[in-house]
């Protein structure tokens, strides 16, 4: 029976310097050449990983943590955030003082110039501060919204949409997706298109944004720089994405 391995990007298959470890791409050929499907499930959008899905020969992914998906590139699933809750959380933000970004399949933009959170937070992704335009969430169909505050401010967001998934990724920024969201829900419809069964999909991830994941799929594997929720929720841990955890583990998995 095939089998189909899905890889987070952040802290899965790039190290913190936002590189590719040789092994890790190795192992992915590897995979490959063994007839293993790969694919990606990433928070990012997919203009924010194509040098990488070019470089490790991937064609299908699971992006905006679920809302995005592509089988062999062919958009197959779309899940964009509904518009007038998008105003309310304009609003919303504007109200205590918290900057957002909107993001597209193709770019993102900033609703405010010059807010240290957002540089911060978009700059650990190696990105520049994204262009300003206010209204673009007016404009275009959004998969995700990124709010910029603090752990201590992200209750009350929870509290006033709960139309709204609310996901952190970095001390000073939350992904926003559609309530029920999850990279598990894009896997599922990635599931429609091909016929693998739970036992045969195995993935990878070290964020909060990879639980779901990791819980749906038939072997869950967290990194080594795992955050502890993940870890507990994964059927194996290995070892750090700058120690070669990923081909450790496909070897530990007799999947190389």
């Amino acid at each position: 029976m095939a089998k189909i391995v899905f890889f987070d990007i952040d802290g899965t298959l790039l190290d913190e310097e936002k590189q590719l470890p040789a092994k890790t791409k190795e192992a992915v050929q590897l995979l490959r050449e063994k007839g293993v499907y790969t694919a990606i499930a990433t928070g990012r959008a997919p203009f924010m990983f194509a040098d990488l899905r070019k470089e490790l020969d991937i064609h299908s992914f699971v992006s905006f943590n679920g809302q995005y998906v592509v089988f062999e590139d062919e958009v197959i699933y779309l899940n964009p955030l509904a518009a007038d809750s998008l105003d309310k959380l304009n609003e919303y933000a504007a109200e205590q003082g918290h900057s957002l970004v909107y993001m597209d399949g193709e770019v993102m933009k900033a609703n405010r110039p010059d807010d240290a959170y957002v540089n911060e937070s978009i700059s650990t992704l190696k990105f520049p501060y994204p262009e300003v335009n206010p209204d673009f969430y007016k404009e275009k169909e959004l998969y995700q919204t990124l709010v910029f505050c603090e752990e201590k401010e992200e209750e009350s967001y929870r509290e006033q949409f709960p139309e709204f998934s609310f996901v952190r990724w970095h001390p000073y920024s939350l992904d926003v997706l559609p309530a029920g969201g999850s990279k598990a829900e894009g896997i599922k419809k990635m599931m429609e298109r091909l016929e693998f069964k739970r036992e045969d999909i195995y993935a990878f991830g070290d964020g909060l944004n990879d639980i779901e994941m990791l819980e749906f799929a038939g072997t869950g594997v967290a990194m080594g720089n795992a955050l502890p929720p993940v870890k507990e929720m994964a059927d194996m841990v290995t070892e750090d994405v700058a120690e070669d955890g990923i081909y450790l583990a496909l070897k530990k998995l007799a999947l190389l």
